[in-house]
């Protein structure tokens, strides 16, 4: 395995976050010197014997970007919101983050890799995708065709807890939701988009890459849950769910937000999101040669499994018995 040059740098945001955590440290492991952005000093158990650089600031401390970005042979963007309250508060951490970002690299002389999402791909369902594809253009502006941007599927693995929900709603319930039979999305587990990323970091490749795991044509609802249920050991019934019950509970779920003045993840948005036929990966997406993918859907959700088990995160259904 070819390793980075000695004493090379590379600057990461987003580093403290459940893809940050993974990408650092597979960049160490590479060889990379990596320097960190972080709101305050940090202790992670996953880089037990590393020593990351740290600089204290956030996207919008522009002298901390520039003494992040300084030196830097890449910088990798990685930090980003999933959830907020408006249009306005996704486009000031996607839109205006990637931006300032870019410019610091840019003056540094750095690379640059911008990890999106695949949302971007359809900015029109919502204010997360909207903001993730104009962190994209602004970038573009910026860097030009010399940009790299990686848009990674839904990911999931140890520490998500998006996907927590979904296995403990599958250990739990006696119904699993479905939606519609011909959908197709894309995944990948934590690890595998870290490596794939790493990859992009070691070569230089400018361009587009939407990610997934071994199967870029994606899996339907029913696969998805029955695999779920799997990992879990349960058999819940498996029903389809009608769009307008989806949209209903986004609703509500927005509401509650305003009322409570939390941030919830369940928007109209992200309903269009999830009604949206597809999430696979084209034929015209270019896939270069990444690593070969560790975990196929099955293992990654045991694996999982296993890991939020052995933390308490979940129940294991037979120990209650």
């Amino acid at each position: 395995m070819s390793r980075a040059p000695t004493g090379a740098v590379v600057a990461v945001t987003g580093a403290t976050g459940f893809l940050g955590r993974r990408l650092v440290k597979v960049l160490a492991d590479d060889g990379w010197t990596v320097r960190v952005l972080a709101r305050r000093d940090i202790a992670d158990p996953a880089w037990l014997g590393l020593e990351p650089q740290l600089v204290i600031g956030d996207l919008a401390n522009t002298r901390a970007l520039a003494a992040l970005c300084d030196g830097a042979e890449v910088v990798v963007h990685v930090a980003g919101l999933i959830k907020a309250s408006s249009r306005a508060v996704f486009d000031r951490a996607n839109v205006e983050g990637s931006r300032q970002v870019a410019l610091a690299a840019k003056a540094a002389g750095a690379r640059l890799v911008l990890v999106s999402s695949l949302a971007a791909r359809e900015p029109q369902l919502s204010d997360y995708a909207a903001s993730k594809r104009g962190g994209e253009d602004t970038a573009r502006e910026i860097f030009g065709e010399s940009l790299t941007i990686v848009r990674p599927p839904a990911i999931y693995g140890p520490g998500d807890i998006e996907t927590l929900r979904l296995f403990k709603m599958a250990s739990e319930a006696a119904i699993l939701p479905v939606l519609d039979p011909a959908a197709r999305m894309a995944w990948i587990h934590a690890d595998d988009a870290a490596a794939c990323i790493a990859a992009l970091v070691k070569t230089p490749r400018p361009g587009l890459y939407a990610l997934s795991d071994n199967r870029p044509d994606g899996y339907g609802w029913r696969e998805l849950m029955q695999t779920a249920s799997k990992a879990v050991g349960a058999s819940p019934r498996l029903v389809r769910i009608p769009a307008w019950v989806i949209k209903s509970l986004a609703k509500l779920s927005k509401w509650a937000s305003i009322a409570t003045g939390k941030d919830t993840i369940l928007t109209p948005g992200k309903a269009r999101e999830l009604l949206h036929a597809d999430w696979a990966l084209s034929s015209n997406d270019p896939i270069p040669d990444f690593p070969p993918t560790r975990y196929p859907l099955e293992e990654g959700f045991a694996q999982s499994v296993r890991w939020y088990r052995s933390e308490g995160w979940l129940k294991d259904k037979k120990a209650r018995k």
